[in-house]
């Protein structure tokens, strides 16, 4: 009788192996397709598209176009580096009553990944430019800072936080000082298919005019590989539950796709 159920167990175990493998493949290729510290080159198209804002009656958006590339450890620097830049192609109410869309201020950063086992841990300079078309379409000034990422990756999914900090140094002497910090949280739970739950919400604060807002967000996304490259589609709505100041997003509706290119 004891033969009898180990063969049952061991003809279950046998036929189950292939799909906790599947899901173990569709987790990791998830895994390298959402996770900022991934050291493979991507390109990456996200749009935060805000219906209306607090105590107004207009809209924004924000197409964010991104790519990364990663560089391997040399004799000047030993470890691994993920530089990123981030164009936005923004749209904002202009000063005569409509919207004025174009590029706005482009964003870049090189990370320094200190640690790539277990929690990844990773840490850099970052600078904006302004590059905007229109006054209302970016700042106006050449801000500087750091960026600071932790990860922890795990079949189940990605847990860690995407911390900035910026200010500004240069630029048009007629706009105002910049201060700002922002902190993402990823929240990543990895389904069967390639199929997983986000929350990627960023928590703005205005450090010059002490305002701030967080959204917490509640989405769904689906990775998947082609070829040798991963693709990645998801949508995400964002509420904001915690704000100071006007003229803040209410209600944000993210969409984006993502393109890992494999080695």
């Amino acid at each position: 009788m004891l033969k009898g159920d180990a063969l049952k167990a061991m003809l279950m175990a046998a036929a189950l192996a292939p799909a906790c493998n599947a899901m173990a493949d569709n987790g990791e290729t998830a895994n390298k397709s959402n996770n900022p510290l991934s050291l493979a080159p991507g390109l990456n198209l996200q749009d935060y598209y805000t219906p209306k804002l607090y105590d107004t009656n207009v809209h924004t958006n924000d197409a964010l176009l991104r790519g990364a590339l990663p560089m391997a450890p040399n004799d000047f620097i030993g470890v691994p580096q993920l530089f990123r830049a981030t164009l936005p192609i923004s749209t904002r109410p202009d000063p005569h009553n409509g919207y004025s869309t174009g590029i706005g201020d482009l964003n870049l950063f090189d990370i320094f990944l200190l640690k790539t086992e277990g929690v990844q841990l990773g840490i850099g300079p970052q600078i904006t430019a302004p590059t905007a078309e229109q006054d209302e379409l970016g700042t106006g000034k050449w801000q500087a800072g750091l960026a600071a990422i932790a990860i922890d990756s795990s079949p189940r999914g990605l847990l860690g936080a995407l911390v900035q900090y910026q200010s500004s140094f240069a630029g048009d002497h007629d706009r105002a000082h910049v201060e700002s910090a922002t902190l993402q949280p990823f929240l990543i739970h990895n389904l069967p298919g390639g199929w997983y739950l986000r929350s990627t919400g960023t928590w703005t604060f205005d450090l010059k005019n002490d305002t701030h807002y967080i959204p917490i967000g509640l989405g769904a996304g689906k990775a998947w590989k082609a070829g040798s490259n991963i693709l990645n589609a998801y949508l995400e709505p964002q509420w904001t539950v915690e704000r100071k100041g006007d003229g803040l997003p209410q209600f944000t509706l993210l969409a984006g796709i993502n393109v890992t290119f494999g080695k």
